[in-house]
């Protein structure tokens, strides 16, 4: 079961973590959606502690975990 679990970022609307896949999914301010893989469940913990989480997310998580682009919902 996953959580979403929404923040007060000006990057960031939400994330939630499967812990059976290991894997992150964020949601940004503009609507893309990812999914990171092979992600430990103590950053996505990191992350939901982070004072700023976009500055969380661009020094832990961008460009070092693969990742998949979401289709947009309608």
């Amino acid at each position: 079961m996953t959580i979403r679990v929404k923040f007060d970022s000006t990057t960031l609307a939400s994330a939630s973590y499967d812990a059976l896949r290991s894997q992150l999914q964020l949601e940004f301010r503009d609507g893309a959606q990812y999914t990171y893989a092979a992600v430990a469940p103590t950053l996505f913990r990191d992350l939901l502690s982070a004072s700023s989480k976009g500055k969380f997310f661009n020094q832990y998580i961008r460009s070092r975990f693969s990742y998949v682009r979401l289709a947009a919902e309608n």
